[in-house]
């Protein structure tokens, strides 16, 4: 049975006529019509009940066609698959990613690729912003959260637990907080998005949502610069432990309110269509879960993360 005939199948099931198939295939309807008696005598069955107006599928047919169609698909995509494995990893890069992310780990995770595909370049949008793919010359961007637009197609690339945090300098000063509401009496570094201002913050106690309004001197639209604060003991921030880990595990930061987390987060890469995915982004999907998940497994082994806060794809 060839897969071809396979495909004359089900384009006379889709569009009800041997005619109307051979001619969206561009074939004679003599050799669709020979290809459909192929099938059904390799099955030993009748897909199709024809009359001299009409025609339309068996109860075997309804049976065999979506099983049929499940086959081809997975032939298709084993055979795109081969044939990205055999094509050469090239072209520019066209991506776009938060300042304290990409500054601090995505850069040097490009550049550790593109020492081991040399026919690879890099054009990066570095932004706090999402992108729009539309306007802005990116190809691919790696944000926090899911895509919101079901017009787009992202790959998941890890969760990214957030953590209340701050610098052991700044909690010997003014103590260290041991419930949502003693953050009222701290400093937030606080992150703006567009107009708005972060200043609420949102902590989980099981169900219970516990909602802060934080005092702040320091707000950015800088994501890294927010981090940098941070550090340099300025205050209490809200952070992807990713982005923080460099920190966390240096010691420069350290993880409070740890019984009362912020809402889930994930890591995505993320592109405009699905025919938008090629063999380089393929490529960086599968880089970025191998770096995220060693972080995330370093912060667990240090007890800086639990392990129930995130899951392994």
């Amino acid at each position: 049975m060839l897969v071809e005939d396979l495909q004359v199948v089900l384009k006379v099931a889709e569009l009800g006529s041997i005619t109307a198939a051979a001619n969206h295939l561009e074939l004679r309807s003599a050799t669709a019509s020979a290809a459909v008696k192929r099938v059904e005598q390799a099955l030993g069955i009748e897909l199709f009940v024809r009359t001299t107006r009409h025609l339309r599928l068996s109860s075997a047919g309804e049976r065999y066609l979506p099983q049929c169609e499940q086959a081809l698909l997975l032939l298709d995509n084993a055979k795109h698959s081969v044939q990205d494995s055999n094509r050469a990893i090239k072209g520019e890069l066209r991506i776009s990613f938060s300042s304290d992310l990409g500054r601090n780990h995505v850069m040097g995770w490009i550049d550790e690729i593109m020492e081991r595909y040399t026919q690879l370049s890099v054009r990066a949008n570095v932004s706090d912003s999402n992108v729009d793919f539309y306007r802005d010359t990116v190809d691919m961007a790696l944000r926090y959260g899911s895509p919101t637009d079901h017009n787009l197609y992202g790959f998941k690339i890890c969760d990214a637990p957030a953590l209340v945090c701050a610098s052991p300098m700044y909690l010997a000063e003014h103590g260290t907080p041991t419930h949502p509401d003693d953050l009222k009496h701290h400093n937030g570094l606080v992150y703006q998005l567009y107009d708005g201002i972060h200043d609420v913050w949102e902590l989980l106690e099981g169900e219970r949502k516990h909602k802060v309004k934080m005092h702040t001197n320091r707000i950015s639209n800088d994501a890294d610069l927010v981090r940098r604060w941070c550090v340099a003991g300025k205050g209490v921030a809200i952070k992807s432990c990713i982005d923080m880990s460099t920190d966390l595990l240096a010691g420069n930061v350290v993880p409070i309110l740890t019984q009362y987390p912020p809402a889930k987060r994930e890591l995505w890469l993320v592109c405009p269509s699905r025919q938008s995915i090629t063999p380089a982004m393929r490529l960086l999907r599968d880089e970025f879960r191998d770096k995220t998940h060693g972080i995330l497994d370093q912060l667990t082994r240090r007890g800086l993360l639990e392990s129930q806060r995130w899951n392994k794809i």
